[in-house]
């Protein structure tokens, strides 16, 4: 009976942290940012990953990042331009860009 309840404890657990990261990944889905992005590879767009590194330590990040997924923007990663993303609403690309940052 107690590894039972230790079995659920950890599982639950595993939940709770991973919760948070999943539902971020979930939007940028909705949103269609996977069509371009992924995680941990480039695709026509940067890895998450690579957006994360490149913009560590800088404190107006998010700001920047905010309006590129809103607004589109171009020259950063190469010749292919972002896009603008109508469908994305200011609090959600607030929720995509921290996540996007939280990435390693």
């Amino acid at each position: 009976m107690k590894r039972t309840l230790l079995a659920i404890a950890s599982i639950a657990a595993g939940f709770a942290v991973s919760g948070p990261a999943m539902a971020d990944l979930q939007l940028a889905t909705t949103k269609n940012c996977m069509a371009c992005h992924a995680v941990d590879k480039k695709l026509v767009g940067p890895s998450y990953k690579d957006v994360a590194a490149k913009y560590a330590g800088q404190p107006d990040a998010a700001d920047k990042l905010e309006a590129k997924v809103l607004k589109g923007g171009s020259g950063v990663w190469g010749p292919v331009p972002m896009p603008a993303n109508a469908q994305v609403t200011p609090a959600e690309a607030k929720k995509l860009v921290a996540w996007i940052l939280s990435q390693k």
